[in-house]
This record gives structure tokens, C-alpha cells and sequence, in this order.
């Protein structure tokens, strides 16, 4: 059996230099993550960059929510791929990080393709099914309590055949060791188990960055 591979920073940055150029808002994001201390691990890797972008053009996609937005480099990627006609709407709590997302935006003219919505995710997640809004994707990275409530939400504002995507589903490793009893690896380990019984998508999980669950609506 073949073993995976542990990707690190050089592994990383390999990836990149071997894949289409990075764009310079998108380097002034990881250059500015990187400056921020132990908090940068909520930013997605950059070959969950790669693959978001792949992944977006090869389905189609053009209308994106996104719960937790962070500073912007998920968010940014996958908006400079959808179509002329497509959008990114991004939920997220913080008002710093927000800020300096939007100003992200605005320096790539993204700002037009992009809209945030500073709230707590699940009252914005009720007001979009009010708004009947449907989306071809959702990609959830928030806060690791909720990921059942997001989820559960997401599948009504979803297109069928649409995708959800869900971070960190991995969490370092630790869901699969058994003397890993934390409060936060058991929510995760509560989550995937959720998915695993859950007939209305089609699942699986992809040992990328942290851990990526792929589902795709029934």
C-alpha cells in the first residue's frame, strides 16, 4: 500500500511553483496570514486553492456561498474563476478580518463578484431561505460547533445535484486516533458520522489540506 504523503511547507510551495500562477492579491493574502500568528490555520491551503478553482470551473458552477471567510484567500480563489455572471456570498462574524477580506477584494475588483454578509452564519443562513436563494456550491469552515447546523441549513439553499464542501473534517489527524478525546475532535468526529448516515448526498472525504468532505446532493 501506497502511503500519503505528509504535505508540508516545501511540499506546498512545490505544488504551487508547478500550477498555474498564483494571482498577486492572492500572495498579498498568504503574505499577510503569514504575519498573523497561530490564527493563520484558518486560512485553506493553497492546493485546496488549486482544487476549489479545478473543481468549480470542471462543474460549472457559478453562484458560491461561503460560512467563514476569514480574510479572504478561499473566497477570493474561487471567486476568480466563476463566470462574468457568477458571485460569492461570504457569512462571517468577525468585523476585522471581514474588513481587511473586503479590502482584498476591492484591490483584485472582485468587490462586484463578492458579497459579505457580517452576521452570525445561521441567522443569515435564514434569512437567504427566506430569500429562496439557491446556490451550486457551499463551502462551510466556521466554527466546528455548528457544522451540523450549517450543514443541515445548506442543503435547503442548494440546487439538486449541487455541492457542499466542508473543512477541516481530518482535524490534523486526530478523528482517527483513539486517545484524542477533546472536545473539538469529537465534534468533528459527531460531524463526519452525521454525513456518513445522511441519504441525502452522495460523500466522500479527501486527505487535502485538513481534510475536505465532498457531498453532493441527491
Amino acid at each position: 500500500m501506497i502511503k500519503n504523503l505528509e504535505i508540508n511547507e516545501r511540499l506546498e510551495k512545490y505544488i504551487s511553483d508547478h500550477s498555474y500562477n498564483l494571482h498577486p492579491i492572492q500572495k498579498e493574502i498568504l503574505n499577510h496570514n503569514d504575519q498573523l500568528g497561530d490564527i493563520k490555520k484558518m486560512q485553506i491551503s493553497i492546493s485546496q486553492g488549486y482544487f476549489f478553482q479545478l473543481f468549480i470551473k470542471n462543474n460549472n458552477i457559478k453562484n458560491i456561498l461561503e460560512i467563514g471567510t476569514f480574510t479572504g484567500y478561499s473566497a477570493l480563489s474561487m471567486a476568480l474563476v466563476v463566470p462574468e455572471e457568477g458571485n460569492v456570498t461570504c457569512l462571517d462574524i468577525n468585523a476585522e478580518t471581514t474588513e481587511k477580506a473586503k479590502k482584498f477584494f476591492k484591490k483584485a475588483n472582485l468587490e462586484k463578484k463578492i458579497k459579505v454578509i457580517l452576521a452570525p452564519a445561521l441567522q443569515s443562513l435564514k434569512k437567504l431561505k427566506n430569500e429562496k436563494k439557491i446556490f451550486d456550491m457551499i463551502f462551510i469552515d466556521a466554527d466546528k460547533e455548528n457544522y451540523i447546523n450549517y450543514f443541515n441549513h445548506s442543503i435547503e439553499l442548494l440546487k439538486n445535484k449541487g455541492f457542499i464542501l466542508v473543512d477541516n473534517v481530518l482535524w490534523k489527524g486526530d478523528v482517527a486516533d483513539p486517545n484524542k478525546n477533546d472536545n473539538l475532535t469529537n465534534i468533528i468526529r459527531e460531524f463526519n458520522s452525521f454525513i456518513k448516515k445522511d441519504d441525502r448526498v452522495d460523500k466522500t472525504i479527501l486527505p487535502l489540506g485538513d481534510g475536505i468532505t465532498i457531498c453532493r446532493k441527491i
